[in-house]
C-alpha cells in the first residue's frame, strides 16, 4: 500500500456511484418481475354487435356454421368434423377469385372451437374468413339503411332531431 505524502489534506471530489447502482439494480428487478405478469394476463374483450350491416347469404356465398355442441355445418347441411378440411379444399380449391368463407358461430360457443375451425380452413384454400352476427333486437343502428327492425334511426349526435 502506498500513501500520499507530499500534499496537505486536500478534498477530494469524486461521486459515490454505490448509490445510484443499488437503486438501478432494485429497479431492473422490478421491471424484469412485473412486465411479464402484466402482459401474461391480458384480456381481450371483443366488440358487441349494434351497428351491423344485414348479410343476406347468397347462393355462392359459403358458410360454416358451428352450434353450441362444436358441430360443423357447411351451408346448413351437417357434416362430420373430420372432414371439414376435405369439404374446404374442394369447394376453394379451383376458385380463382372469391376464396370467402363466412363462418356462424353459436354466441355460448367456446371461442378455442371457433379459432381451430378458423386454422383448419386457412391451411385448405380459405384465404378470407368473415365472422356473421346478428344486431342485438332493441338497438339502433346510425345509418338507417342497416336497421333490421325498421326502428326509427338514431338522433344525431347533438342530441336534437
Amino acid at each position: 500500500m502506498a500513501m500520499s505524502a507530499g500534499t496537505a489534506g486536500g478534498v477530494k471530489a469524486s461521486p459515490n456511484v454505490t448509490p445510484m447502482i443499488d437503486v438501478m439494480l432494485v429497479l431492473l428487478i422490478i421491471f424484469m418481475l412485473v412486465i411479464p405478469a402484466i402482459t401474461a394476463g391480458f384480456q381481450a374483450i371483443p366488440p358487441t354487435g349494434v351497428n351491423l350491416k344485414p348479410h343476406p347469404e347468397e347462393d355462392q356465398d359459403q358458410v360454416l356454421g358451428i352450434d353450441a355442441n362444436g358441430q360443423y355445418y357447411l351451408n346448413k347441411k351437417a357434416i362430420p368434423n373430420a372432414e371439414l378440411g376435405e369439404r374446404l379444399k374442394a369447394i376453394f380449391e379451383n376458385r380463382q377469385e372469391d376464396k370467402l368463407l363466412y363462418v356462424k358461430a353459436h354466441k355460448d360457443l367456446v371461442y378455442g372451437k371457433v379459432l381451430d375451425a378458423l386454422d383448419i380452413a386457412a391451411h385448405n384454400d380459405v384465404r378470407v374468413t368473415g365472422m356473421i352476427t346478428d344486431q342485438r333486437p332493441g338497438t339502433i343502428s346510425a345509418v338507417q339503411t342497416d336497421n333490421l327492425f325498421n326502428a326509427p334511426a338514431a338522433p344525431p349526435a347533438g342530441g336534437k332531431q
